[in-house]
């Protein structure tokens, strides 16, 4: 019997401010994977300056395939499709990692797959194990909140979103007013830690049957907080706010997570996204579900924020249906979800 050939992807991720490639196998094995963080350039400003980030995509972009291909012992010859991250994300950033990726299919007449950055984050968890379906999807970053289903492969249904703030963007938020070093999600949770849920933060739960988000309530109320201590000369202590602002967080998003799980009656949930790799959220999320049918499953932490394994893993599944972008693929920073699993 013949052995089925193993099939190489050569992925690409300039979404933000990580320039990333990796070499995945059949869509669920890691061979090579290379991550060039941006974080000491952006530090100084408190935030990712679009500009900035373009220009280093472009200066990194060719050493990082050279480290992958490295890393991998391979060579281009031997890939079978590249896939890039066409969106969301900084268009300038986009646009660095798509030019690349049109550029080397072209010219070595490989097929060509745009993912969407959503998508990769949740493929991240099939690079650890197969998924069950129905699946229901925590998605948590700086830009995004959402409860995604998934009833197979390449198939996303959004069931709940932010209505304002992303949660990721409420923890850069409230970091920066406490002055914590950026990136402050990471720091807020180390915090967290150490401190106790003793101040009375609001909880947005909208509408009873609502799976959405909100977040910017929460956000005025520690920042008011923090404003009006500072007016008195009242000094709060980090470890309390970072606790309590955390916990009112955490409360809702496994909340509904649970409440929706239950509602589909799905076999899986999974946490994706930067803020997956939050200490507090994983075990809250853990606990929530330890006694419960569905399976519980959340990335390593080397996988939680922006990487191109996850392009990889997600590409796989677009290489199996055939499905191949054209020439004309360009950066779209505000690809929808739904719309992509459509296609």
């Amino acid at each position: 019997m013949n052995k089925e050939k193993e099939t190489y992807i050569l992925a690409i991720e300039t979404s933000c401010d990580e320039t990333a490639a990796a070499i995945i196998k059949d869509g669920k094995q890691v061979v090579s994977n290379v991550v060039a963080s941006q974080i000491e350039s952006h530090k100084r400003f408190g935030g990712v300056v679009p500009e900035v980030a373009s220009r280093h995509h472009v200066e990194q972009i060719t050493i990082v395939l050279e480290d992958v291909f490295k890393e991998a012992s391979l060579s281009i010859d031997e890939i079978d499709a590249i896939a890039v991250t066409e969106g969301p994300g900084l268009v300038g950033a986009l646009l660095v990692g798509v030019s690349t990726a049109k550029a080397l299919a072209f010219a070595n007449q490989k097929p060509l797959i745009g993912v969407h950055h959503i998508a990769g984050h949740i493929y991240a968890n099939r690079l650890q194990e197969e998924f069950d379906f129905p699946l229901l999807a925590l998605v948590v970053s700086g830009g995004h909140t959402e409860l995604i289903l998934m009833r197979e492969h390449g198939h996303f249904e959004v069931i709940g979103e932010t209505r304002d703030d992303a949660a990721g963007e409420a923890y850069d938020k409230v970091a920066r007013t406490m002055k914590l070093p950026y990136p402050g999600g990471p720091e807020i949770d180390r915090l967290a830690q150490k401190g106790n849920d003793i101040l009375d933060f609001p909880r947005a739960w909208l509408e009873e049957d609502s799976f959405d988000f909100s977040f910017s309530g929460l956000k005025s109320a520690v920042i008011n907080t923090l404003h009006n201590a500072q007016q008195k000369g009242v000094t709060l202590n980090k470890e309390d706010i970072a606790a309590s602002f955390q916990a009112s967080v955490v409360d809702v998003l496994v909340e509904k997570t649970y409440r929706a799980a239950k509602v589909h009656q799905v076999k899986q949930v999974i946490v994706a996204g930067g803020v997956a790799a939050n200490r507090g959220l994983r075990e809250a999320l853990a606990n929530k579900f330890a006694d419960q049918p569905m399976r519980f499953s959340v990335p390593p932490l080397s996988l939680c924020t922006d990487n191109a394994a996850m392009i990889g893993a997600a590409a796989m599944i677009a290489y199996q249906k055939g499905q191949r972008a054209g020439w004309d693929l360009n950066a779209n920073p505000g690809l929808d979800l739904e719309m992509y699993s459509d296609r």
